[in-house]
C-alpha cells in the first residue's frame, strides 16, 4: 500500500430531473457542483454508478457518447467560441459537423436564433467584437441550434459584467417559459428564487439539502440559511 487516500469529487449523487423542470444547483466552491454538470455531459469521467438521460444510458459502452452530448446542450462560463470564427459561423459549424445540416439549413436557423437571443445584427462580428453578454447569448445560440432536450448551465454569468448578467438571465428566464430542461449551476439567488423548480445544495461532493424553491428560500436549514447569508453578504465587485 501506498498510503495515499482516495479522493471523490461526488459522493452517493442520487437524483431524478423531469422534462421540462429548471434546477438549480448552489453551494460553496469545491462543493462539486460543476462536476456533477459536467458529468451529466460526459465530459468527466465517471468511474463508478449510472447516468441515464431520457431512457439513453450515459455510462453503458455502447452508448455513442457524441451523439447523446449533442442532445445535451452546455453553456460554459467562459463561452468556448471559435475566437476566428463569425456569430453566425459559431452556430453554423456545430450544426454541419455533428447534425450533418446543409450549410443553407444551418444558416437559416443560426439566424432565426440570432434573433431569438436578440443579436439578428451581430451576426458577422467576431467574439472579440462583441461584449461578454453578447458572447454569452450567442454560446447559448450555438446550443439551442443543436435542438438540445436539456441545457446544462455552468455559471453562465460568473464571467459577465454586472451590467451584461441580467440580458444573459432574461434570455435562461425565456428558455424556462417555454419548458426547456434546464440544469443551473449558478450563484445568482434571485435566479433561483424566481424561475428553479427545485433547488440543490450541495456541500463535499454531496446532495446535503432540496427543496421545492419556494419552501428551499422560506425555510431552509441552518446550514443552507449560512450559506444564503454569506452569499447575499458578499460584496458586488
Amino acid at each position: 500500500m501506498n498510503g495515499r487516500q482516495e479522493v471523490y469529487a461526488l459522493r452517493n449523487v442520487d437524483n431524478h430531473i423531469n422534462r421540462g423542470e429548471v434546477v438549480v444547483i448552489i453551494g460553496p466552491s469545491g462543493s462539486g457542483k460543476s462536476t456533477l454538470l459536467r458529468s451529466l455531459n460526459g465530459l468527466n469521467t465517471i468511474s463508478s454508478g449510472q447516468i441515464w438521460i431520457d431512457g439513453v444510458s450515459l455510462t453503458d459502452r455502447k452508448t455513442d457518447i457524441n451523439k447523446l452530448r449533442a442532445e445535451v446542450g452546455m453553456v460554459f462560463q467562459n463561452f468556448n467560441l471559435f475566437a476566428h470564427k463569425t456569430a453566425l459561423q459559431n452556430i453554423v459549424i456545430p450544426q454541419t459537423i455533428v447534425l450533418k445540416r446543409s450549410k443553407e439549413e444551418a444558416e437559416e436557423i443560426a439566424r432565426t436564433l440570432l434573433q431569438k437571443v436578440g443579436l439578428p445584427d451581430r451576426a458577422n462580428n467576431y467574439p472579440h467584437q462583441l461584449s461578454g453578454g453578447q458572447q454569452q447569448r450567442i454560446a447559448i445560440a450555438r446550443s439551442l441550434a443543436m435542438n438540445p432536450k436539456v441545457m446544462l448551465f455552468d455559471e453562465a454569468t460568473s464571467a459577465l459584467d454586472p451590467e451584461t448578467v441580467g440580458e444573459v438571465l432574461q434570455l435562461m428566464k425565456e428558455l424556462a417559459a417555454e419548458g426547456m430542461t434546464m440544469v443551473v449551476v449558478t450563484h445568482e439567488m434571485g435566479f433561483a428564487r424566481d424561475v428553479a423548480d427545485r433547488v440543490i445544495f450541495m456541500e463535499a461532493g454531496q446532495i446535503v439539502d432540496e427543496a421545492p424553491a419556494d419552501k428551499f428560500f422560506a425555510a431552509p436549514s441552518d446550514r443552507v440559511a449560512s450559506f444564503l447569508g454569506r452569499v447575499s453578504a458578499a460584496p458586488c465587485i
